[in-house]
């Protein structure tokens, strides 16, 4: 079973630069967890990004479900409130159990790296959703920056 579920946003990466990220972290499945798998940066749109992982490969596979609903992006658009954020998201990725236990699946089968777009981790979604993983029995997350690898200090395991 891999020891690891990555994480990594492509903001600030050329698509040869992530890709190389991620062959370093030696990441065999990306799961990507953008509702909508579109991009105006390119290489990262899904048909794109797919084959150039595949080219490298490195399996692709969408989790739209695990993706930030459009009310709750939209409602940070407006306030910028990151509280607001963070709750409403965690309300509603309680309620995703069948597409957690799936990346719980794949993360025990495979060394996979959760993707989006934000660079900073502790200010995205995938956060949560790999915390959301881990306390279903997932490994433990690692998330990939630009030059290093910082493990997810905000997961307590419960006793």
């Amino acid at each position: 079973m891999p020891s690891t579920l990555f994480t990594l946003g492509y903001e600030g990466l050329a698509i040869d630069a992530f890709i190389e990220r991620l062959v370093t972290a030696q990441v065999k499945t990306v799961v990507d967890v953008r509702e909508l798998p579109l991009s105006r940066k390119k290489g990262f749109s899904k048909k794109s990004f797919s084959a150039a992982l595949a080219a490298h490969g490195i399996a692709y596979q969408h989790a739209p479900a695990l993706g930030c609903p459009k009310p709750v992006r939209n409602q940070y658009k407006l306030d910028g409130n990151w509280q607001t954020y963070t709750r409403d998201f965690l309300a509603y990725v309680a309620t995703q159990e069948a597409p957690i236990q799936e990346l719980v699946k794949t993360s025990r089968a495979t060394t996979a790296c959760l993707v989006c777009f934000e660079a900073d981790f502790s200010m995205c979604h995938r956060t949560y959703v790999a915390r959301a993983a881990r306390q279903h029995g997932g490994p433990t997350v690692m998330h990939l920056t630009a030059k290093t690898a910082l493990p997810d200090l905000g997961f307590q395991q419960a006793a």
